[in-house]
């Protein structure tokens, strides 16, 4: 019988779930492991993130969490605020998430969690970095090995054969361009039609300011949520830098002729959007220099068919991009890739059979499609239902606000104890090592890559490669 840990994965993308990917085939004994990225270097931007339990419990088994809760805030408490006056809806104490659920609910910077990612990777002798290398196409995705076209920048394109490829290239990934065009289905990109500003105000900056100086040092995350709009706001990187992120009506790139999903921002424009909210949200705003205000695009895509074309598969944003509002997105994706590396270590026969290497990928969407779908619905019922205006749907909401008390459920899904219970309790690497045998019997008996009633994708990679 073959071993797994000769199998050659690929990974396009080097964001959170390529470098995920990476890490988790490592740790997991993978040998041959090559992750394939456009950038020139790996020069971490971005702005703040929550730390979630189910996150955590799988970084503490790669060996990389330690690093990132060391320059984390660890948050007791949220508050829930009305935008306008400031006034507190409600106030969720969470002091107890650690003992609950093994780890802490922690916010940090961007940079660190990718940081402690790709040192991890640093260290595991199997990872090779391809950088200033984008994926041209994929030529085959099977029945045999897959089949991809990289295009360094400065060099004339090559063909790579693997084993395994994954698509960690985000919302405008590539893989999943070909590989729906392989299972001839198709799923566009979508407005969401909201956008945010993504702010980050230094210590040094509010340090002359009392009340300001009080949210940087306290464990709170705050929201600040009016009609169509809300702020989220709370300490990062050692409470050194408190990061604000914003969410309102998408107005700049709705009259966009082009797809960029970036733009410099106005901070006139910026202020204008929030000229109604609470003075203490207002000095912070303007303390944003002219110049420096930045608004990104929240995009999505319709939920998609399959995940899986013979070898190759999708991972985080490239099927399942989400708004930002259960700050699960990397967790998502993280959670991905551990349970990529966990299912293709299981396959029969230790990948050789490639029908049942892919039969084990479709395992992995088996495990995670109706999780991340239910993830992804929440988030954005928690916007619609923050965003409400003034009417008597805001006045029911705002009553439940008002009437919740510890353990009990309230209207922001984020905050919510029962959503929390959910989501921080879930253990991915568990469930696939439990629900494996199970559900990859489903498919032997006949199923076919069968999800969701959808029968296109499992082996059937033998659909010629589509250049994209």
């Amino acid at each position: 019988m073959s071993d797994y840990r000769d199998l050659r994965i690929s990974v396009i993308g080097a964001g959170m779930g390529g470098l995920a990917c990476a890490l988790a085939f490592a740790k997991k004994g993978f040998k041959h492991v090559d992750v394939y990225e456009t950038a020139s270097n790996l020069g971490f931007v971005g702005a703040g993130i929550q730390l979630a339990p189910n996150m955590a419990r799988v970084l503490d088994r790669w060996g990389c969490w330690d690093g990132i809760f060391a320059e984390a805030t660890n948050i007791k408490s949220s508050s829930i605020r009305e935008g306008s006056t400031n006034r507190e809806l409600v106030h969720v104490e969470m002091p107890d998430i650690a003992e609950k659920y093994g780890y802490p609910h922690c916010t940090g910077h961007r940079a660190s969690l990718a940081g402690g990612l790709y040192e991890g990777c640093k260290k595991e002798p199997a990872i090779t970095f391809h950088f200033s290398t984008s994926l041209a196409g994929v030529k085959s995705f099977g029945p045999d090995k897959v089949v991809f076209t990289a295009q360094p920048r400065n060099a004339e394109p090559y063909d790579v054969e693997t084993d395994v490829l994954l698509g960690a290239d985000g919302i405008k990934s590539t893989v999943r361009t070909g590989l729906l065009k392989g299972l001839n289905i198709t799923a566009d990109v979508e407005d969401t039609g909201q956008a945010a500003y993504r702010i980050m105000l230094t210590r040094d900056e509010m340090k002359h300011d009392p009340e300001l100086l009080e949210l940087l040092d306290a464990d709170c995350a705050l929201r600040w949520i009016g009609e169509k709009r809300h702020i989220v706001a709370y300490p990062i990187s050692n409470k050194t830098i408190y990061n604000l992120s914003t969410c309102q009506p998408d107005v700049n790139f709705a009259a966009a002729t082009n797809a960029t999903y970036t733009t410099r921002g106005s901070k006139v424009q910026m202020l204008k959007v929030y000229a109604d909210f609470h003075p203490i949200v207002l000095k912070m705003l303007n303390m944003v220099p002219e110049g420096e205000v930045c608004e990104w695009r929240l995009r999505s895509h319709k939920p998609l068919d399959s995940w899986v074309l013979g070898a190759a598969a999708l991972v985080g944003d490239a099927c399942h991009p989400t708004l930002p509002h259960l700050s699960q997105g990397a967790a998502m994706a993280i959670e991905d890739a551990a349970v990529l590396a966990e299912v293709v270590s299981r396959a029969p026969g230790g990948g050789a059979d490639r029908e049942a290497l892919s039969k084990a990928l479709k395992v992995y969407e088996l495990l995670r499609k109706d999780r991340t779908s239910l993830l992804v619905d929440m988030a954005a019922a928690s916007a619609r239902t923050l965003h409400l205006g003034e009417g008597k749907a805001k006045e029911e909401r705002d009553r439940q606000f008002a009437a919740a008390k510890k353990g009990q459920p309230i209207p922001d899904k984020w905050a919510s104890p029962e959503v929390q219970d959910m989501i921080y309790s879930y253990d991915c690497v568990k469930e696939a090592q439990e629900k494996f045998n199970e559900l990859y019997a489903t498919l032997v008996d006949g199923a076919n890559g069968h999800t969701n009633g959808h029968t296109n994708g499992l082996a059937n990679g033998h659909a010629n490669g589509v250049a994209v």
